[in-house]
This record gives C-alpha cells, structure tokens and sequence, in this order.
C-alpha cells in the first residue's frame, strides 16, 4: 500500500469509527439532560481521559508549543508545571462540592448551577452571555486543525476548515453528551501514544543533550524567566499567572460540568487520577517546541511549529510518511475532542439557560440544542475565515475573560456555606472580566494569563473584604 492510499484508507477508517460511536450516543440520547451531561452510566475512567482529552486539545498539541519554540522554558515551565498545579488544585478543592451540588440542584451547566445556588436568574443570565465568549476557543481549534489538515491532504486552509467544521458538528449533533465521551476516549487513547512517542522520540534524537542543545540558542531561552519575552520574564508571568488562570479555566463549562457526569462521589478518586495521569502525559507535547528549535526548523509563523517540525522529522523517508499519517490525524483528534465538548456545552447554556428563560417555554430541547449548534458553528467558521496573526493569543482573551468572572462565584459557592450577598458575588465577576480586558486590550498587559491572574487576585480581594464587610455587618 503507497503512502498516499495509506492516508486516505487510515482517514476513512477515523471517520467510520467516529460516526459509529456518535450513532451508539445518538441511540442513548432522548432529551435535553441525555444531550447535555448524559445519564450518569459512564465509567469514571471513561470521563477522566474524556476530561484530558477536553483540557488537552489543540492548544497544547498544536499552538502552545509555538509559544515554546519562541520564548524557551519560560513558556514550558508556565504550560507544563504551573498549568498542571493548577488543575490539579482546582480538581481536588472543588470536585466533591461542586458534585453534591450539583445533583442535589440536578443542575445541567454552570450558569444553572449559578441560578440554583444563589437564586438570582440575572445572575445566570449574566453567566450564560458570558460562556458565549468560549467561542474564541473554537476558533482557536478551528484553525489549529486547518493547518494539519493542509499538511495531511492537498487543500488550502479555508477549505480545510470547512470539512473539520462539518466533520465535528455532523457527529456532535447525533450524540451530544456520549458521542462526546465516547469519541473521546478512542482520540484521548490516540493522543496518549502519540504524545509519549513524539516526546521519546525528540529526546533520543538528543541524547540527554537537549539542555546544552537550547543553551546554545541562547542563555536566556534555557532560562526559567526569559528577559526577552514579553509573556514569560518573572515569577508572576511564568509560575503564579500560570498556576491562577488554569485554576480558573477549570471552571469553564465544558471541563466542570465533566463533574456531574459521575454517578457518585465515590468515583471522584478515579476520575481524578485518570485525569491527571493523562493530562501529565499530554502536557510532554510541549517539548516539540523544544526539539524544533533545537533542530534548527524554520518556522513561516509561530502556530505551524508543530506541523512543520512533524515534516521536518518524519517527511523524508516513506516509512516516515505513513507514521506522519497516523500523527497528523491524532493531532486532529486532538482538536475535535476539545471542539466537541465546548460544542455540547454552549448549546445546552444556550438552550437551557438563555432561550428557555427568556422565552418562558419550559419544553424547548433536544432540536433547539442541535439547531443553536449550526449557528455556533457558522459564527466560528466566520470568526476563523481570516483568523488574528497569533491565534493563541486571541483565544486566550476571551477563555482567561471567562475564567475570571466564574472564580469567585463558583469557589465561594463551593467552600462558603449559606446565602452570600448577591451584590458581592457578581460585582466580583463584572470586576474580574472588566478588569481583565482592561489590562489587556488597553492596559499594557500582552500575556492574557497574567492581566487574567491580576483581574482574579482583585475579585479574590473585593469578595473577601466584602464577606468579612457583610459578616461584621450581620453580627453587629
């Protein structure tokens, strides 16, 4: 079999295999809950690669190492070891809470989660707008998976992104919630192997050399904080924003409401270290940032490092080339099990939380998530048509925006028993999001994690002066 007809018969196969698990979701799917969160029947090691494979996606397979190959461990240290504390930390400290709440309230996303704890529609509402901003990350996905598939088949990249847009939205509108999660798990396997291989691969290619290998690049890209970097240079840029922001994405809806999908609080251990075992592995794709600039590889843009280091490596032997195959479509797979979940969540915040509100009609389901799922999707292709020159970063403005303003509302409602004022916790959220695109798009801050991270520690302070303030209050 050539080269060629590998790539096409290895495709086909995904795709095959891909609608067959979207058709046994669809068979398991009945109304808006099924679609939404499932029906609590998923094994808590199925929702744990389903959540690294969530986490993971196309920012740390494809783009993060750009920011690597640029910026040198820096940016490593700030994606690989303060973002994995941080996801750590956040799934320890809140899982548990945020289960039992959850299905005492039977709660289908986060801004009905909000509703149900606070008893504020307005609130809720506020929440559902703001999720709308996730749709920088479909974008993000969107482009990341134009790009391989112009390496992989013979299309420009406009053309690329309309066969992944159709591809993912035709099996996410079959099976929602179980397609999402079954689809998952085969691409969460696929990433696993591939992750490890590339990583060991690169590093015997080194041999145990790669430290004085980046040193030679200069003294500041093998430093833990990178004078010349405009994103990575101190201890708050790398460690403390790295460490606060991933902290908060946690709670974006397509990665908490993983929660709710557990049966019970006694699968919460598993699902937790399936999670973190997977992800620690993910998280090794960083590394090919490390290997194409050690390489010497010449790079047309930051975001198509991957993609031309895999070339590089693998795109000068035949047996190189049907290993790239199987590559290329694992980092596709990459993308699409990110793309989906935000995909399933955004219809059911749409549906549940915004258009039965306001509409007063209790009975909207199934066929209004699935139609908000076509606008969704058209609104990415647009926003992906000509996408911004650094797609990381944009993503990262309107994902770290949203991270923000769910901190405090959804840590405190947590943590803190009892009623807590309304005006405190959603002047904590417009605080944090005001205050975070502030700084970024107008106050001199580049990095989005760290005018993110300042927006969080000011909300962080304003709640905890005004619960004290309220509590003094209250006594008095």
């Amino acid at each position: 079999m050539t080269p060629d007809l590998f790539k096409y018969a290895l495709s086909f196969g995904y795709v095959v295999v891909i609608y067959y698990l979207s058709w046994i979701g669809m068979r398991r799917t009945k109304d808006i809950k099924g679609f939404s969160i499932g029906n609590k029947d998923m094994s808590p090691y199925l929702v744990g690669i389903t959540l690294s494979a969530s986490i993971a996606s196309t920012a740390t397979f494809v783009i993060n190492p750009g920011f690597v190959y640029v910026h040198g461990l820096s940016a490593f240290l700030h994606y690989g070891i303060a973002s994995s504390l941080g996801i750590l930390t956040a799934f320890l400290l809140l899982t548990k809470g945020f289960l039992r709440l959850g299905e005492a309230q039977q709660s289908l996303t986060i801004p009905e989660w909000i509703y149900h704890r606070y008893q504020h529609r307005g609130l809720s509402l506020f929440f559902a707008l703001i999720n709308l901003l996730s749709i920088t990350f479909v974008v993000l996905i969107l482009v990341g998976c134009s790009l391989l598939m112009t390496a992989l088949f013979p299309v420009d990249q406009k053309t690329a992104l309309l066969i992944v847009l159709f591809f993912v939205f035709s099996y996410v509108l079959m099976g929602g919630t179980y397609a999402h999660a079954y689809t998952n798990t085969l691409q969460g396997i696929m990433m696993l192997v591939i992750a490890l291989f590339l990583f060991g691969w690169g590093w015997w290619n080194f041999d145990g050399s790669l430290l004085q290998s980046l040193k030679s690049v200069g003294g500041d890209y093998a430093s833990v904080y990178n004078p010349d970097s405009e994103l990575y240079y101190n201890f708050f840029s790398v460690f403390l924003s790295g460490f606060i922001v991933t902290f908060a994405l946690m709670l974006q809806p397509h990665i908490l409401t993983k929660v709710l999908y557990l049966r019970s609080e006694r699968d919460i251990g598993k699902f937790i270290g399936t999670s973190v075992v997977v992800g620690g592995c993910f998280s090794l794709m960083l590394a090919l940032g490390f290997y194409a600039r050690a390489a010497g590889v010449e790079v047309p843009a930051q975001d198509t490092v991957v993609r031309e280091y895999l070339l590089f490596e693998f795109g000068q032997s035949v047996w190189g080339e049907y290993l790239l195959t199987f590559i290329f479509i694992t980092l596709l797979a990459a993308g699409m099990s990110t793309l989906d979940g935000i995909l399933v969540s955004l219809s059911a915040v749409v549906v549940n939380d915004i258009v039965k509100p306001m509409s007063g009609n209790p009975n909207l389901g199934l066929v209004w998530s699935r139609w908000v799922l076509v606008v969704v999707g058209v609104v990415g292709l647009l926003l992906a048509w000509n996408p911004p020159e650094l797609i990381g970063l944009f993503a990262q403005k309107g994902v770290y925006g949203l991270a923000a303003a769910s901190m405090v509302p959804i840590l405190f409602g947590v943590l803190v028993p009892g009623r807590l004022p309304l005006w405190l916790i959603g002047g904590s959220a417009v605080l944090a999001l005001v205050a975070h695109l502030y700084l970024n798009l107008w106050g001199g801050v580049i990095n989005p994690a760290v005018s993110a991270s300042y927006a969080i520690l000011m909300a962080l302070a304003f709640a905890s002066v005004g619960l004290l303030w309220s509590s003094y209050n209250h006594k008095a």
